[in-house]
């Protein structure tokens, strides 16, 4: 049974300023069932530490048929309602961004993405800043998917030779979205689970083998990390079928 419940990380310290950086979105039961805002919000508030609470009757801001369109589902155009407030227009210029619109792109739990974000206007394209912890990223790198990818020089003879190497990976054009959301991505969602995202694993079925538990922290700091990795020299662009 899908839970409602409140979306978002808040990364500072002392209450009064998280109260600040906060607000409230109101958007259908239907939308929020569907697991979409669960995938999209945590990576907002993972970024900016702007909290958002999803309530399906009352809102700061709504996602409705009003104001900016921010991505599309099945024939519909959500909009995002205006509102004089600085973290709503950080969370509409961070829809509408490179980094917003693969996100958005990425939910898609049978493999096939459910929303796009090709919404038919001009969009304000806003650079993001990777931020996360390039350290901490490269253990995780190797802890957590080091035994099947070739992360660097360290565990270049222990990884599965048909499975890409981070290097190769850095020459894909989305490879920023595509690690942000890796575990969506076939075969991972079969073991993989991410910390206040992914649903637990079915109780009626066998345990995954060697299952993978990552949280959206790690997930920022290996991003953080692939992006000092320079795109393997493979002699010619690489074309994704």
């Amino acid at each position: 049974m899908l839970r409602n419940l409140a979306l978002g990380l808040c990364l500072v310290a002392s209450p009064a300023l998280a109260q600040d950086k906060a607000f409230t979105l109101r958007a259908p039961q239907a939308l929020t069932e569907s697991g979409f805002l669960q995938h999209l919000l945590p990576r907002f508030s993972l970024k900016t530490g702007i909290r958002i609470t999803v309530d399906p009757d009352a809102g700061d801001v709504v996602l409705g048929a009003d104001g900016t369109p921010v991505f599309g589902d099945s024939g519909t155009v959500w909009h995002l309602s205006d509102a004089d407030d600085p973290d709503v227009d950080a969370f509409q210029d961070w829809l509408v961004s490179d980094v917003g619109k693969r996100t958005i792109e990425g939910f898609a739990p049978d493999g096939t993405p459910l929303f796009t974000a090709d919404v038919g206007v001009a969009a304000v394209v806003v650079a993001a800043a990777v931020t996360g912890d390039v350290v901490l990223g490269e253990k995780s790198s190797l802890q957590k998917c080091g035994r099947c990818h070739v992360v660097n020089e360290t565990n270049k003879m222990n990884a599965i030779g048909s499975t890409p190497s981070f290097g190769l990976m850095r020459n894909f054009e989305d490879w920023e979205g595509r690690f942000q959301t890796f575990f969506l991505l076939k075969p991972h969602g079969a073991f993989t689970q991410v910390t206040d995202v992914t649903d637990p694993f079915p109780d009626n079925l066998p345990s995954p083998i060697s299952p993978i538990e990552v949280t959206l922290d790690e997930i920022d700091a290996i991003v953080a990390y692939v992006a000092t990795i320079a795109p393997a020299d493979l002699g010619a662009p690489v074309e994704i079928q």
